[in-house]
């Protein structure tokens, strides 16, 4: 269940703290080989189970721009900006790959809110660290921080 806030003013309270975790979700092969249709990436460690049954990740593995994409998935399961006219993606900062994800296994987001101001335009500015944890591992698969900017509606518009 994600952790809501009212208004992104809100968030300015909240900085330092736990956010909550995602659903997990199972990495497909069928996802990976989309994802490598998209972008291109067709490397064999990705795509060719057999070659990579015997290469050092012994099956094929998630891009790690894969595993980063999958914040999208996650982030809206964790956290919930009410109260707003839009929110948008501002950036990213230290951006790691700790792990691999190999297919077939399963994935969730974390996520801890570490910065929140107020910025010129009247919106808020949030950075959360999105840490995505491959089930059983002892690494995570990525860590993030993530910046969103929320604009609050307006009154009477």
């Amino acid at each position: 269940m994600a952790t809501v806030f009212q208004s992104p003013s809100e968030l300015l309270a909240a900085v330092g703290k736990h956010l909550g975790y995602s659903d997990w979700l199972r990495v497909t092969q069928d996802r990976v080989d989309l994802f490598a249709e998209a972008t291109g990436d067709h490397q064999w460690i990705h795509v060719d189970p057999t070659r990579a049954a015997s290469g050092p990740f012994r099956g094929t593995i998630a891009h790690g721009y894969l595993t980063l994409s999958l914040v999208n998935h996650f982030l809206p399961q964790i956290l919930e900006v009410r109260g707003i006219s839009m929110g948008v993606n501002y950036g990213a900062d230290r951006l790691r790959f700790p792990a691999p994800v190999r297919v077939g296994t399963r994935v969730r987001g974390g996520a801890e809110l570490l910065r929140a101001e107020e910025t010129k335009d009247g919106g808020v500015q949030a950075t959360v660290r999105v840490t995505v944890d491959v089930e059983g591992g002892d690494r995570p698969a990525c860590v993030v921080d993530t910046i969103s900017r929320y604009y609050p509606e307006r009154q009477g518009a």
